[in-house]
């Protein structure tokens, strides 16, 4: 729950009013960076701040992934359907989540989230910025640390005026595919496009599905933005990797590993497999989508126009990724292929000592 000061501070945020999009064609900061935009100016200070406090120096560790994990978590919450319905069906992506922590963190899909969240408050207050601005900028910059990472656009200029999200809107691992399908749907997404927004898994990890293992990663390049989550999500399960198996959970194909149940399921569905294994093949396409469906995401309860395109202060990833490959030790035979229109991409097996210095890598 908040302290008095602190509701003080939030009531005071939400009095801000959404920036109106300036005229301007460049503008010359007082850093002497340069931007399409002079509204934009105060996002290279933001930036500056969170590389160094928020992010370590510019890492994709936990605060990037969580970060990014935040961004859907905030815009998903938004159901025409419930508005069509008199009502009240999320604002999107409008910080919600911020600014009613104490209603919103209560929800089941958000448990864990009230870490990055108190993390992050304090710097969208110290610079004067909205929670749901803050929020998209924060995970844009976080995915751009990691190698060979998206480049998302961000437009700022939403108010703090928001009210709690309902609750059952975020899906969790354990929802069958046809719920979680009919819940982006219902936000506005097509199949396809869920499994683009599930693109972030790629440098994501769980830590309240198994709490005794917090920070497990679901692929094992969990720094690099890769097509590896969707290679090692196909492969047979054989591993528990905590004490037992828990709610939205399946067996893992390798050690120090998780796999969401939600993940497993939505790469074998007939209605998402086939694009599920089209990752793999293209990864200049998958970096494509992603950034076409977090913009999208990003958007959801505001009109683009009133918005200020800010998108030229988003740092440009640095770094390689390696193709697509099997673990060492599997094999073709461990993949289980699900699209029955196009055959798996055939892969080549790495060396054991690769896997080994990848884990190691993490667990650093």
């Amino acid at each position: 729950m908040f302290s008095k000061a602190l509701l003080s501070i939030v009531a005071l945020a939400a009095s801000f009013t959404a920036a109106v999009p300036s005229t301007s064609k460049r503008a010359t900061c007082s850093g002497g960076q340069t931007t399409a935009n002079d509204a934009c100016c105060v996002w290279f200070d933001v930036l500056d701040d969170i590389q160094t406090n928020l992010f370590h120096g510019g890492e994709c560790g936990e605060n990037a992934h969580e970060s990014l994990r935040l961004i859907f978590h905030d815009a998903i919450a938004f159901s025409p359907a419930l508005t069509a319905a008199g009502q009240f069906g999320g604002g999107g992506a409008d910080g919600s989540i911020m600014a009613h922590t104490d209603v919103e963190i209560q929800f089941a899909a958000n448990n864990g989230l009230d870490e990055i969240i108190e993390e992050q408050r304090p710097f969208a207050l110290k610079h004067n910025v909205s929670f749901g601005d803050f929020i998209q900028f924060a995970g844009a910059v976080g995915v751009a640390n990691c190698n060979g990472g998206p480049q998302i656009g961000f437009f700022a200029g939403r108010s703090n005026d928001s009210q709690p999200a309902p609750d059952k809107l975020v899906p969790l691992p354990s929802d069958s595919v046809t719920d979680i399908l009919a819940r982006v749907a219902d936000a506005g997404f097509a199949p396809v496009e869920l499994v683009w927004m599930l693109i972030s898994h790629t440098v994501a990890a769980q830590d309240k599905v198994d709490d005794s293992i917090p920070g497990t990663p679901f692929d094992s390049t969990p720094s690099d933005f890769d097509a590896q989550f969707f290679v090692e999500s196909m492969l047979n399960g054989t591993i528990t990797p905590g004490s037992a198996l828990h709610d939205g959970e399946v067996q893992s194909p390798l050690p120090g590993e998780f796999r969401l149940q939600s993940d497993f399921l939505i790469g074998r569905d007939s209605r998402t497999s086939c694009e599920w294994q089209k990752m793999i093949a293209d990864r200049a396409n998958m970096l494509q989508k992603f950034e076409q469906t977090v913009l999208k995401l990003s958007l959801l309860g505001f009109d683009k126009t009133t918005l200020t395109d800010c998108s030229d202060v988003i740092p440009i990833a640095t770094g390689t990724v390696a193709d697509p490959f099997l673990p060492a030790g599997k094999t073709m035979v461990d993949i289980e292929a699900a699209c029955a229109s196009t055959p798996f991409p055939t892969l080549s097996a790495q060396p054991g000592e690769f896997l080994a210095a990848c884990l190691a890598e993490h667990a650093r």
